[in-house]
């Protein structure tokens, strides 16, 4: 446990992060009067997603005193990736169940409104709690290895070949 201290504070910052991130969109009306800019607003959460990874790993290297490979750096992503993938179900819960509850009502009826579903059924089955949470932990883990894997590349140390 001692050896991924800093991945778990990293992770529970990302988490935090997240609860952040939804808690601003609700509060700018991404989940209610702006739902219709939703699906294009929300991609932004890359932005300080990647922060913190980078600043996750550069962290890292610190405890490697500076010199860490790419390995190393990738290796550390996936750990903390692992971790928010575990409690991503959770964090959903804690997003639609306290932070807005409203997302999923307005969102099935922007979505029939639109057009995008055809009916309430549909709708409701593509937008509930229960497919969020898979749908978390999934896209937890397919960003987290994409996102490890880049900026691993960016912290890793570059050694000199002449070496």
């Amino acid at each position: 446990m001692e050896k991924i201290k800093l991945e778990i504070k990293w992770a529970f910052i990302f988490i935090a992060m997240s609860l952040f991130w939804m808690l601003l969109e609700k509060l700018v009306g991404l989940h209610s009067i702006h739902i219709d800019k939703h699906m294009y607003l929300t991609n932004l959460f890359a932005i300080p997603a990647i922060v913190v990874y980078v600043l996750a790993l550069k962290d890292k290297k610190k405890q490697y005193k500076g010199q860490m490979s790419y390995k190393q750096g990738f290796i550390s992503g996936l750990i903390i990736t692992l971790i928010v993938a575990l409690f991503a179900p959770f964090t959903q819960w804690i997003i639609s169940t306290i932070i807005t509850p409203e997302y999923f009502p307005n969102v099935i009826e922007y979505s029939i409104e639109s057009g995008f579903h055809s009916s309430l059924e549909e709708a409701e089955a593509y937008f509930n709690l229960n497919k969020y949470m898979v749908q978390s932990v999934i896209g937890a883990l397919i960003m987290g290895i994409i996102t490890s894997g880049i900026v691993a590349f960016f912290v890793r140390t570059k050694f000199n070949k002449e070496r």
